[in-house]
């Protein structure tokens, strides 16, 4: 069993046994967020799904209304007009088959990577690179796409994917203990929307049956749900 700091030892004793509200959990995880840095927060919810079905994976995108509170470094699989309005929209590189050569030979320092149509054909070719670390473009998060400024505004504003582990379960980052209250309350309502609208129809009975916000090194405090459509 993992041994824990007392930082965090503190915290738990502490800690709501019993789920509270939205409110209450992001007060409490930003008042005992004790890192020496400012620590990311981020919820997880436990789905009801049937993880033994492919028709019942869970995967999507969101714009938090109040960004991520990151610095996202994005890269843009492209050529021509295409590459240099990924440029001047602020991608933090940019570049086609040296890219993809960089990249194969083991380079991954950034968050996001965005692909034209035309350059999935050879980006694919890094599959094995990008697939393991969730950074392969993807239709689905809009980032394989020719519209690539828009992609890079997206994914440099505040825009996070989401997806289903082999578990059921989605954690989804909502900001940093920095930001105020409201804002991670807003961010967090954004995701839990986001999530919803991506129910699968097969689905059967409550589809969030558990959410949990915690911090970076913090204690998680379970949210009480009250309906699907609100928390």
């Amino acid at each position: 069993m993992a041994k824990h700091g007392k930082r965090y030892s503190d915290a738990l004793k502490k800690a709501p046994t019993a789920p509270v509200s939205l409110d209450e959990a992001v007060a409490f995880v930003k008042a005992n967020a004790n890192a020496k840095f400012d620590e990311t927060v981020e919820i997880a919810m436990r789905l009801g799904v049937d993880i033994k079905k492919s028709d019942q994976t869970v995967r999507g995108t969101v714009n938090l209304p109040h960004g991520t509170g990151k610095t996202i470094r994005v890269i843009v699989f492209a050529a021509g007009t295409h590459a240099d309005e990924a440029k001047a929209a602020g991608a933090d590189e940019v570049g086609y088959e040296e890219l993809i050569e960089k990249v194969k030979n083991g380079w991954t320092d950034f968050d996001v990577a965005i692909a034209t149509t035309d350059a999935m054909k050879e980006v694919r070719k890094i599959a094995r690179v990008l697939g393991p670390r969730g950074l392969m473009p993807n239709p689905k998060t809009g980032t394989v796409t020719d519209d690539t400024a828009t992609a890079v505004k997206a994914a440099k504003g505040g825009k996070v994917d989401f997806r289903m582990d082999r578990t059921g379960n989605v954690c989804v980052l909502c900001g940093k203990r920095s930001f105020d209250a409201d804002k991670l309350v807003g961010n967090i309502n954004a995701i839990v929307a986001a999530v919803q609208s991506e129910r699968p129809a097969a689905a059967k009975g409550t589809f969030i049956r558990s959410l949990t916000v915690s911090s970076t090194m913090g204690v998680g405090v379970r949210v009480l749900l009250k309906a699907e459509e609100s928390i």
